[in-house]
């Protein structure tokens, strides 16, 4: 009776344990990775460290009785994995408020030592999330361009990297390649040459390019190695706000994807003018 009941409070558990239960359970792990693998990887279960290791006893005491269990009753899997997304994405929408309202509140800190160009009261920020191998990007590097001719004494532009390297396997190089012109302060000449240039994005235009803008050569090489953690910061900060593509935007509190329109940027302007 004991048996049975600890069985039943296991499968319960499940619902709140999807993850890491379903995990070492093993058939059902590519199942929860392929629905889960865009969320935070930073989000943690709640669930107390005791009740976890009771349920991961029962687990390996009785594997068989409880994939029996999971097979009979499929449709658990599919609950646990809706209740951990949506416990997930409440974590995930916290996050980026308090990331939001750090951007309108204290600027500096999430701006960091990330380029920026335009106002530099930063009153208004328009911080964008790019990678330079990104058609999408590259389109909306055009919008943003026409945006800030307009606006760059009202609007300050913040890039953020987010290089999709599993996608777009030169965006890592063109990256640290535009934090190294950034070091001798022209990476904004940079970044224009490269969306431009898009189609011809690897070493040679690297170096043509640096030449162009007459930086310094060898110290431009000693700065591309030394690129990754300031890259990898970027990226983390995208990662943690749950970001899975680029390009990425966000200006008075509201925020934007993909194929922006020139529309939606002076849209969000007028608020903050009226805030």
């Amino acid at each position: 009776m004991y048996r049975s009941q600890l069985l039943a409070n296991t499968l319960i558990s499940l619902r709140r344990l999807a993850k890491r239960a379903l995990a070492l359970a093993g058939l059902l792990l590519s199942c929860l990775v392929l629905l889960t693998w865009s969320l935070p990887a930073q989000a943690a279960s709640q669930v107390s460290p005791l009740v976890e290791e009771q349920v991961l006893q029962v687990i390996r005491n009785h594997p068989e009785q409880i994939l029996q269990l999971i097979r009979e009753h499929p449709e658990v899997i599919v609950q646990s994995v809706q209740v951990y997304q949506q416990q997930q994405q409440g974590q995930l929408q916290q996050i980026r408020q308090a990331f939001v309202q750090a951007l309108e509140t204290n600027p500096k800190v999430v701006i960091r030592d990330s380029p920026t160009t335009g106002a530099t009261d930063l009153n208004v920020v328009l911080l964008e999330f790019s990678d330079f191998q990104c058609p999408y990007c590259a389109q909306a590097h055009k919008t943003v361009q026409e945006f800030m001719s307009q606006h760059a004494d009202e609007v300050t532009l913040v890039y953020k990297h987010f290089p999709l390297t599993p996608i777009h396997p030169e965006a890592m190089p063109a990256a640290k390649a535009a934090w190294a012109a950034f070091q001798q302060g022209k990476f904004w000449e940079y970044e224009d040459a490269l969306f431009s240039q898009q189609d011809k994005l690897g070493k040679d235009l690297y170096l043509a390019t640096a030449k162009s803008l007459n930086l310094d050569l060898e110290k431009f090489e000693q700065d591309k190695a030394n690129a990754d953690r300031a890259i990898e910061e970027d990226i983390q900060l995208a990662q943690t706000l749950g970001l899975s593509g680029t390009p990425f935007f966000v200006i008075n509190g509201e925020a934007f994807s993909g194929d922006v329109k020139l529309s939606d940027l002076e849209k969000a302007l007028a608020g903050a003018s009226k805030s």
